[in-house]
């Protein structure tokens, strides 16, 4: 049975070294449209399946990203979350891997109770 408990109001994950982040739920729409952003960046074939996968990754931050804490600037301020700041922060492999892995935690399970 497909149980359908999703997210619907924005939440925090922890992800790495005291990095937190506020997120919008995982949605088609917002999945979709990460994917559609990662494609226009990347050329539909053109790109080597990590780098669209990174790609796809980044733009899924941009889309969810509504906060974050324990993010500084080069100076050691707290930064603002901007799409560039998203951006290299994602450029982080242990960030980009434990967001993805929490942030698409809900939908990869429930990928697997379909096909269960």
């Amino acid at each position: 049975m497909l149980k359908l408990n999703l997210k619907r109001e924005p939440y925090w994950l922890d992800l790495v070294q005291g990095v937190r982040i506020k997120v919008k739920p995982a949605t088609t729409a917002l999945v979709m449209a990460a994917r559609h952003a990662a494609a226009l960046i990347d050329g539909k074939d053109h790109a080597a399946a990590g780098e669209r996968t990174a790609t796809l990754i980044t733009e899924l931050a941009k889309a969810a990203i509504l906060a974050w804490e324990g993010v500084g600037d080069d100076k050691g301020k707290a930064a603002a979350v901007t799409p560039d700041g998203i951006a290299a922060l994602m450029e982080l492999w242990p960030v980009a891997d434990a967001f993805e892995r929490e942030y698409l935690a809900a939908l990869y399970l429930l990928d697997a109770e379909k096909n269960g």
